[in-house]
């Protein structure tokens, strides 16, 4: 008898209850970067709760921008996973990008984003659609004053500013209970408060704040003193090792972060991978020793790879100032490139070859790396590897005892460069009979429930059929489910063909996928209450304000006068370029207030950057700030 009549159906969406909410467990969010659609899919695959990723345009990575499609694509790859897709719209705006950028807003709400993130004010003053925003790291959200104020102009989620220390994360979540607070995990450090960095555009016309950073912070400068004795030569003074706070995750959460991002925009789909997935795992196991705490997404991970953030781009790692000021090296002044991970120290070196005493293993193809004598970074190619020597495409000048890195890893690659996640969703199958056939019912993780009914007739089986009908109904590969549970309640052994059981289940498994999407439900922004004034009465180019649209908003917010953007007119005078927590004089070790000790060098320093351009350090001791000071033409 015929098959092909359609089924009766029936769909039910059960939510979770929200009885006794306040009980429930905290969701924690991990946040991961996507450069493009192919990346942003692999972080959800690897673990990710949500991804950011950059629209076409206005976003603070320019060269990281993406179309509308892929980004509706990605929202409905990531929402069926209940994973969020935050688009990063985030640059300062001219007044004529002002309706471009409304009308932008509108295509990715449309798309499917579950939130905008900005730092422009003078967006909150256009007809934005009733997408949720988050205040960006650029906004500079350093204290509880700012962060309340963000949260009363409708902000549903504020990026905390990197330098923040977990006394300084505590006092704002004690004083704004009712804001999301996201805070960086990983990844490349700003030397300059988020926002604040004005050198890029002063030294070469790009603007950090429109997208365009020409990391400055990244290049060798002389370090002089007021006599112009060289202190240190060509050094990349203002260049910062990577963020990693694997260690500090539980006691981020504790301090009252929900959100944990990692950084890296422009990284590759490899960074990706495996950052998300070491993050991912350390999570998976903070949670089940605190049931306190959940993950914010659905779907289990499985990954094909161990992962080793150490095994990806770094400039070594530093947990930064989380703990304050513990003494740790926190600068990469040697290079601001990638030195991998440390993989053994340099045992006997050869006319062709070297060895290394360590428990590494090597391939053929990898990168290495070491600093000289004079702190140089020295790179090779291992050309290939036998019996334990490395033959190097050409002999390096490296002598024994040298520590040695590796900064590309042909096998890790290699693995990654396949697919090495997959992430399932969990799901109870239900075959039961009904008067005139059999009911298949599917109930996923989320709770959400598709039952289908088949008019089949019964036919006594001549075998045991349950196994069969197990097996047949838990092959769900190639879908995002995964068989938690298969039951059988029929009345007695009837015979059902595997290829209708087959069909059956497809028919099911994509009324469910039709069922989560119609389920997924975009939140809506904030309202805003505008009840605190703005925490500053007036400002200097540091507020940023390039159109009249923002300047509106700070004068509706108390602000009596706003000095227009670095961007649109420089200021006269010396101008602060940099403002940073990390201050050069500290980590020499020549702090009088911490450290006990004072310069043997005449101050003020200063920074001699390619061509002879001047920049004059400038210490606030007070406010434990360092200033970076283009001195006036």
């Amino acid at each position: 008898m015929s098959t092909k009549k359609p089924p009766m159906t029936s769909t039910t969406l059960e939510p979770r209850s929200d009885t006794h909410a306040a009980l429930r467990p905290r969701p924690v969010e991990l946040l991961a970067p996507a450069k493009n659609l192919n990346c942003g899919i692999e972080a959800i695959l690897h673990g990710a709760d949500a991804v950011y990723i950059g629209a076409p345009r206005f976003g603070a990575r320019a060269a990281a921008g993406n179309s509308i499609d892929d980004i509706a694509c990605l929202c409905t790859f990531a929402h069926l996973y209940r994973a969020k897709v935050y688009v990063a719209f985030n640059t300062l705006l001219r007044d004529d990008e002002l309706s471009e950028a409304e009308r932008l807003a509108w295509q990715l709400y449309r798309a499917g984003a579950d939130a905008l993130i900005v730092q422009d004010m003078g967006l909150l003053r256009l007809h934005l659609p009733p997408i949720p925003l988050h205040a960006s790291t650029q906004t500079d959200n350093r204290t509880p004053e700012k962060v309340r104020f963000l949260a009363e102009a409708g902000f549903s989620q504020v990026v905390l500013a990197r330098e923040l220390t977990l006394d300084e994360i505590r006092a704002v979540r004690t004083n704004v209970a009712d804001v999301a607070l996201e805070a960086f995990v990983h990844g490349a450090l700003c030397v300059s408060f988020s926002g604040q960095c004005y050198a890029s555009q002063a030294c070469f016309g790009r603007s950090a704040n429109r997208g365009e950073c020409a990391q400055f912070c990244r290049l060798p400068f002389d370090l002089v003193d007021a006599d112009g004795r060289v202190v240190m030569r060509q050094k990349h003074l203002l260049s910062l090792k990577d963020l990693n706070q694997t260690d500090s995750l539980e006691a981020l959460l504790d301090a009252g972060v929900t959100s944990l991002k990692i950084e890296g925009r422009l990284k590759d789909a490899s960074y990706v991978k495996n950052v998300t997935a070491h993050y991912r795992l350390r999570l998976d196991a903070l949670f089940r020793r605190r049931p306190d705490y959940v993950r914010a997404s659905s779907g289990q991970v499985r990954l094909a790879f161990t992962p080793d953030p150490s095994k990806s781009f770094n400039r070594g790692f530093t947990s930064y100032y989380l703990h304050g000021r513990t003494g740790q090296d926190v600068s990469s002044v040697h290079t601001p490139k990638s030195l991998g991970e440390e993989v053994g120290v340099v045992k006997e070196v050869r006319h062709n070859y070297l060895t290394v005493a360590g428990t590494k293993t090597f391939a053929n193809g990898d990168g290495l790396c070491y600093l000289d004598g004079q702190g140089r970074l020295v790179g090779f190619r291992v050309n290939r590897v036998e019996q334990g020597r490395l033959y190097p495409q050409q002999m390096p000048p490296v002598r024994p005892r040298t520590v040695l890195f590796r900064n590309a890893d042909q096998a890790f690659e290699r693995l990654l460069s396949k697919p090495s996640a997959e992430r399932r969703l969990g799901v109870d199958i239900l075959l039961a009979d009904n008067p005139f056939g059999f009911t298949l019912s599917l109930t996923d993780e989320d709770h959400i429930c598709v039952s289908l009914a088949f008019a089949y007739p019964k036919q006594a089986a001549r075998t045991p059929q349950q196994e069969g009908l197990r097996a047949g109904l838990s092959r769900l590969g190639g879908t995002p489910f995964e068989a938690r549970s298969v039951r059988i309640d029929i009345g007695a052994e009837w015979f059902i063909p595997s290829s209708v059981v087959a069909e059956w289940r497809r028919r099911a498994v994509e009324r469910l996928l039709l069922a989560r999407r119609l389920a997924y439900r975009v939140p809506l922004r904030r309202t805003a209450t505008g009840g605190s004034p703005f925490p500053q009465p007036r400002l200097t180019y540091l507020g940023n304000v390039l159109n009249a649209q923002a300047a509106a908003f700070y004068r509706d917010h108390g602000v009596a006068h706003a000095d227009p953007a670095f961007e649109s007119r420089h200021p006269e005078g010396e101008a602060v370029l940099m403002s940073c927590r990390y201050c050069i004089r500290h980590a020499l070790g020549w702090c009088a207030v911490r450290q006990g000790r004072r310069s043997p060098y005449r101050e003020p320093f200063y920074l001699i950057g390619a061509g002879g351009r001047r920049f004059r350090l400038q210490f606030d001791c007070r406010a434990c700030t360092m200033h970076v000071v283009q001195a006036a033409d």
